[in-house]
């Protein structure tokens, strides 16, 4: 029988040893052994550190979202190969699309966020300068850098593919060094995903590593410049939370874990009304995708009391039309859980459940299947409860399989109260048509919960569903969800990166993040910067225009030209009273406007387009007989990868002949690169 290999140190290991063997989840038949027997830990931490991390600081962030672009694209071409081999798991077709495809979508969300909202740069700029003195020339700025160690990624069984790639691609795309070690019972998928990265020839050597069976001595190993993501059971987190080298080096632990995930029926939700049917097609769907094998799946079912057993009749008749058997079968919707022993783990975790609840549909130990054999394979029927609120078992029992309790509430407050029972969750949802209730029940569990989704009708077409998280929102939640984070866009980049304060003059700050800041040096020449290329601009480069007079006759000319007669304009009593102005001004957008015809150097040239104005602030009226001068700065130049132009982000400050500013904002333009 084949050994799973690891990837480490530069090479495919097999290990020597005989392993433990790994089951056909459907057919119970080995598919293949297991073992990290022979593995120097040690040492393949080390080379994420030494090989993979340099490798990946290298370059900048765009080029890192470019690589995994192609990535996403390279794997997509071989889903079948992962399809197939899913469903070895139990997965059915629309389980792989969620774990193989759902993966892959997060490679390309990263590599689509990363291009749009980081820069073409190794250090990342977070938030504004800070004024530190007087007379400006002390200011300060937070910047943030690559973790110099590795990102340990610790995953559960259930999305052997989906959970690498999720933790994956903002490490990468933060410039940290990957060791993914998957759960043993699923570990064959992740193997053949990082066999299919590997060969696309793509990622750095050292930016991922691959660790099948255990874990053995590698938290030992751990430096206060490595990570730890962890998906899987609270009690494991808290074992690795508390390990003596992450908690003596202060290693960043991020985990996901248990989570009694509720949904809420809105009172307003009654038989008959489309939130309805939605509760109870996403309840069954919730219970029976993935074989409810799924961290966000609901468990909790909070429904009014009036409407308990309407809804309990309308979920057992739909779940009486699942089909569960070999997902090889086009008819079946619902496989077998991950393996023998995981089916009986939720049989213990039902058994404390009937103690106080009552079966609405399903059976502990009997289940009729389609091409397969009950036994061998690990099938088990979906089970619906329902139970009395005032137990502590279901707020407090996941059976990590196809079941959920039914619960009555009475008030939004109660429903509240239940919810926080659940004590942190990675989800919640709230499904009704109330705009009241639903504000009062998401404030309400807010604190409780990661993510919440407020379903009706307006948008349950376009909705992706309570249980799928998504790049560009927080994974996580408080409490016994793990208290961790990932993913959230951009934040999941910056949790693999160290925030610094950096205190400076204006010139050496600017040096330091490579964008020009106020007080640091101007550069004026016989060339006005809008006739370089980018390859030829600086940041500082600058040119000074003007002064240029505002006359009332401007004021007048451009507010019938634009229909623009606010009375501070155009009536002189009325202005006068203003306490603002005591006058009649100028408009806001006159004096940009003048400001845009002073700078401008209107010959074709390397100035391809102004594509936006951002940061616009009108710090002091312009009267009549006011002369403006503008001075603008290239601030930020960043080079796209794939286009024969940049953008370049240019600060503008207007002034009067008093020297007071009118407006600053930043002139946004794209630059051809020669």
């Amino acid at each position: 029988m084949a050994m799973l290999r690891s990837y480490v140190s530069g090479r495919w290991h097999t290990p020597s040893v005989e392993g433990t063997p790994l089951h056909d989840a459907v057919t119970g038949e080995e598919i293949a052994r297991i073992s990290s027997h022979g593995i120097d830990l040690a040492a393949a931490l080390d080379h994420g550190r030494r090989v993979g991390g340099p490798a990946l600081r290298e370059l900048t962030f765009h080029q890192r979202a470019a690589l995994l672009k192609a990535l996403a694209s390279h794997l997509r071409e071989h889903r079948d190969e992962l399809y197939a081999l899913s469903a070895r798991s139990g997965a059915t077709r629309t389980d792989s699309l969620i774990d193989v495809d759902g993966g892959i979508g997060v490679l390309f969300g990263y590599a689509s966020k990363a291009k749009r909202e980081l820069p073409n740069d190794t250090v990342y700029v977070d938030g504004n300068v800070e004024p530190l003195s007087k007379g400006g020339t002390f200011v300060g700025q937070h910047v943030a850098t690559p973790l110099r160690g590795v990102a340990v990624q610790i995953n559960a069984f259930n999305f052997p593919m989906w959970g690498p790639l999720e933790k994956f691609a903002p490490a990468f795309i933060a410039g940290v060094p990957s060791l993914i070690k998957p759960a043993s019972q699923t570990a064959y998928l992740t193997e053949k995903l990082v066999e299919l990265m590997l060969a696309s020839d793509l990622l750095p050597e050292g930016s991922l590593q691959l660790l099948t069976g255990s874990a053995g001595d590698l938290l030992d190993h751990l430096t206060g410049q490595d990570l730890v993501g962890f998906t899987g059971s609270a009690s494991t987190a808290q074992v690795l939370r508390t390990h003596p080298a992450v908690v003596r080096n202060s290693v960043r632990f991020n985990a996901e874990a248990d989570s009694l995930n509720c949904s809420i029926l809105g009172p307003d939700a009654v038989e008959g009304t489309p939130e309805f049917d939605l509760f109870v097609k996403q309840l069954v769907s919730e219970m029976t995708v993935k074989a409810g094998q799924k961290c966000t799946a609901i468990r909790r079912a909070l429904v009014p009391a009036s409407l308990v057993d309407a809804v309990a009749d309308a979920a057992a008749a739909r779940l009486a039309k699942v089909v569960i058997g070999n997902p090889a079968n086009e008819s079946v919707r619902m496989g077998a859980l991950a393996g023998l022993e995981q089916r009986e783990e939720v049989r213990r975790s039902l058994k404390a459940l009937l103690e106080v609840g009552d079966v609405v549909y399903g059976s502990l130990d009997r289940v009729a299947v389609v091409d397969a054999d009950a036994e061998r394979g690990a099938f088990l029927s979906p089970v619906l409860l329902k139970a009395d609120p005032d137990h502590a078992q279901p707020h407090e029992v996941e059976a990590f399989g196809p079941v959920s309790t039914l619960m009555a509430y009475r008030d939004a407050e109660h429903a509240v109260e239940l919810a926080a029972r659940g004590a942190g969750s990675l989800v919640g949802s709230v499904v009704t048509h109330d705009a009241d209730f639903a504000r009062d029940v998401v404030l309400g569990v807010a604190p409780w919960h990661g993510r919440l989704l407020v379903l009706d009708r307006d948008d349950a077409k376009e909705s992706t569903g309570h249980g799928s998280p998504l790049p560009a929102l927080v994974h996580g939640g408080p409490g016994r969800a793990g208290g961790g984070e990932e993913m959230g866009g951009i934040r999941g980049v910056l949790h693999h990166m160290q925030r610094t304060a950096v205190q400076a003059s204006p010139r050496m700050l600017s040096a330091v993040t490579g964008r020009w800041v106020a007080g640091a040096p101007r550069t004026e020449s016989d060339v006005h910067p809008f006739r370089k290329s980018l390859r030829e601009l600086r940041i500082g480069d600058t040119v000074v225009a003007g002064p240029r007079v505002v006359t009332l006759a401007d004021i007048e000319h451009f507010a019938e030209f634009t229909g623009d007669t606010f009375y501070a304009h155009m009536d002189e009593q009325a202005a006068a009273a203003n306490p603002f102005f005591g006058g009649r001004v100028a408009h806001g957008y006159l004096v940009v406007s003048f400001a845009a015809g002073l700078f401008v150097s209107p010959e074709p040239g390397p100035v391809l387009a102004n594509y936006g104005l951002e940061n616009l602030r009108f710090l002091t009226p312009t009267f009549p007989g006011d002369e403006l001068t503008v001075t603008l700065t290239a601030k930020q130049i960043t080079p796209r990868e794939d286009q024969d132009y940049g953008e370049v982000r240019w600060d503008a400050d207007l002034v009067n002949q008093k020297g007071e500013s009118v407006a600053k904002y930043d002139v946004l333009t794209l630059v051809a690169k020669q």
